[in-house]
């Protein structure tokens, strides 16, 4: 989950993504049966959300930078992917992470018609569309988990994957409550806030520590995704949204703090 500090340091794959290159030669020599099978299914994947795009297209007043918007985007999170795999241990890409990219699909339509739908505002079937994409990403959330498990398929890769796609569809989601008006541009620190962790982690590498399991850390994600996609409603409107918003953000701000101080007072270990 977004909200999970532990799982946002470079060595939730097992090392960081900047050395993942090194790996990348390698797995090409040495997991090609991976290789191939992970590119089967994003470019199934992404040649069937490319064609979801062009047909909305057709439906709504968006042009055909929507449609390119879709397919950077989406492009972009499955090269990060492919740049990982090495750091992937099972033979194959394994039906969790395809739920996952699936997924990636739904936030990349998401963001797309959030930046290029000029009267999302006003197009209240384009609202409640959008908020029904949202609640099916945020359901299969806990569906890749629980094949992950059932398939014995469990990894720090697949966690951080997950993680990932997370953290975009909540920065998303607060940028389409700042485009539509239904809280102030500070709602976008709630998308924010997690890269900005990040961020301070190379500044203080103490951040970059290990964390212990917290029910806290899940359900404050959930909190935030389920408040924003509430957002998105048509009529939830001024000051409704922006006290569900003050209160995702405040929520997020106390959980991301309590684990700041643990980490900061937490000794080194060699």
């Amino acid at each position: 989950m977004a909200s999970e500090p532990e799982r946002l340091g470079g060595d939730g794959f097992g090392r960081p993504w900047a050395n993942a290159q090194l790996d990348w030669v390698a797995m090409l020599r040495q997991r090609r049966g991976l290789l191939m099978n992970t590119l089967a299914g994003l470019s199934g994947l992404l040649v069937g959300t490319s064609v979801v795009a062009v047909i909305v297209s057709f439906h709504l007043p968006l042009g055909w930078d929507f449609v390119a918007s879709v397919i950077l985007s989406l492009a972009l999170m499955f090269a990060l992917v492919v740049y990982a795999l090495p750091d992937h241990p099972h033979r194959k890409f394994g039906p969790a992470n395809l739920v996952t990219a699936f997924r990636a699909c739904l936030v990349s339509l998401t963001g797309a018609t959030v930046l290029c739908f000029d009267s999302l505002a006003a197009t209240d079937t384009a609202l409640w569309t959008l908020a029904g994409v949202v609640l099916i990403a945020l359901a299969l959330d806990g569906v890749d988990g629980y094949l992950a498990r059932s398939y014995g398929h469990e990894s720090s890769f697949g966690a951080r994957f997950d993680m990932e796609v997370d953290a975009v569809l909540i920065l998303v989601l607060s940028v389409a409550a700042a485009f539509l008006e239904k809280a102030g541009l500070w709602v976008l620190l709630i998308g924010l806030m997690r890269y900005g962790f990040v961020a301070a982690g190379w500044v203080l590498p103490k951040l970059n520590g290990e964390l212990f399991p917290s029910f806290r850390r899940k359900l404050v994600c959930v909190i935030q995704i389920s408040a924003l996609c509430l957002i998105l409603i048509p009529f939830v409107t001024v000051p409704y949204s922006t006290a569900i918003a003050a209160v995702a953000l405040l929520a997020l701000a106390y959980s991301f703090t309590v684990d700041v101080i643990y980490l900061l007072r937490r000794p080194v270990t060699s």
